[in-house]
This record gives structure tokens, sequence and C-alpha cells, in this order.
């Protein structure tokens, strides 16, 4: 397919959520009366609109390995980071959820209201253990309201084959209030690739792993357990289109 073709598919797919979007976003932050299950559950209509148009303006979908491994309780996701696809598409996937996010993000206006009106957890990255602190503060606070809390243990994007450092804060999470972690491996990157225009056609997976009970486990072991499942498992989904 030509390159002028997959620009205008991107393009429609861009102005279409770009209408949609502003809209959303003060919706979302008119539901601050609700609680943070309602609240969530409300934001993810967003994402599922966002996976309809991409699908069918740039013809990209996905398809789910591993559903029958995610728990019936609130946990602790840690995924994998290729792409902005798998921020939308978790919150598809998975329960009412919330995500790490770097403070800064909060500054954005409407869209950093609307994130905290939705219970995001910010962290200053250069605040070393205390923002360590604060991270399992929130996190304990947030798994208690029944929500699920997601972390890209890698903190930025990877283009596909490459491997980030593993940080430990939601090793650190999951270890301290003893919670259940899902490990998640994709290849989102192969056709939404980071700081590109383009979408390519075709489909996403997505490959959850077993559950990871933490109790009794130090953070440096849990992190251990989620890079060796995450990397194995990207070793056997295509890493190039």
């Amino acid at each position: 397919m030509s390159k002028l073709i997959l620009r205008l598919r991107a393009f429609l797919f861009y102005f279409g959520m770009l209408i949609v979007t502003l809209p959303f976003t003060l919706l979302v932050i008119l539901t601050f009366p609700l609680n943070s299950i309602l609240r969530s559950r409300f934001a993810s209509y967003w994402s599922h609109f966002a996976l309809f148009w991409l699908k069918l303006t740039c013809n990209l979908g996905f398809e789910v390995k591993g559903r029958e491994n995610i728990p019936d309780h609130p946990s602790v996701i840690l995924c994998k980071h290729q792409s902005a696809w798998e921020t939308i598409a978790l919150q598809v996937i998975f329960p009412p959820q919330i995500w790490v996010l770097k403070k800064e993000l909060l500054y954005i206006p409407f869209l950093g209201w609307a994130w905290m009106v939705l219970s995001t957890i910010p962290i200053d990255r250069s605040a070393g253990r205390e923002a360590l602190k604060k991270l399992v503060n929130h996190g304990k606070d947030r798994l208690a309201r029944g929500l699920w809390v997601v972390i890209f243990p890698e903190g930025t994007r990877v283009a596909p084959g490459e491997r980030g450092k593993y940080h430990i804060g939601g090793a650190w999470l999951a270890a301290q209030t003893q919670t259940t972690v899902v490990p998640v491996a994709h290849n989102a990157g192969v056709f939404w690739r980071k700081n590109e225009f383009i979408k390519r056609a075709g489909t996403i997976t997505v490959s959850i792993g077993k559950p990871i009970e933490t109790a009794g486990l130090k953070a440096d072991e849990v992190n251990k357990r989620v890079e060796d499942w995450i990397e194995s498992e990207m070793l056997l989904l295509p890493q190039n289109h």
C-alpha cells in the first residue's frame, strides 16, 4: 500500500479523534461526583471508540491471547511499552483501571484535569525513594477502591526488538501491597510506531501472562519474573511488518 494512502488513513483517524476527544474530555471532568469505578468505566468508552475508529480508518485491529489469565480481583498490570496504542487498548481489555504517569501531564489543560478526575497516580521520577513511597500510598488507595493499576515498567516506549530497563516501581507497589501482578506483552510497535504518523494495517497481538502472586516475594524477584516472561513472550510475537 502506498505511503500516500497510509497517510490519508492516518489523517482520517486523527481527525476523527480530534473531533471526539475534546468534548469527551469535558464529559469525563463532569463525572467527578461519581465513584472511581464508574468514572473509569465511562472514560473507557473513549477507548472503545478509538479502537473502532482505528479499525475502520486504518484497518488495524487486535487479538488477545490469555484472557483466562485475568484475575477476578484488582491487580497490578505490568505491560510492555512500544506505542500509544496499548495505553488505549488496556482500558478495553481489562477491568476499570488507572495509570501511573508523569506528574507534568496533569498540567495539560482539559486532559490533565480529566486525568485528575480519574484518580491517576502522578509520579515525579526524579524524587527517587520518595516517589516509590507515594506510589505505594496512592496505589494502595486505588486498589482498595477496586481499581486496577497500570504501569509500564520500562518507563518509555521502546522500538520493536529492543528492550528497555525494567524499573522497580510497579514491582515495588505489588510486593509492598501483596497484590497480584499480571504481565502483558504485545507487538503494537510494529504497526503503530513511536513518533510515526502512519498506522500500518494488520492485527496487533496482546498476550496476557499467568498471574504472579507476590506474597513472600521481594520487589526485585517480582520485577525479574515479569521481565523474563515479557521478554520471552516478545520473541514469540511478530516484530516486523
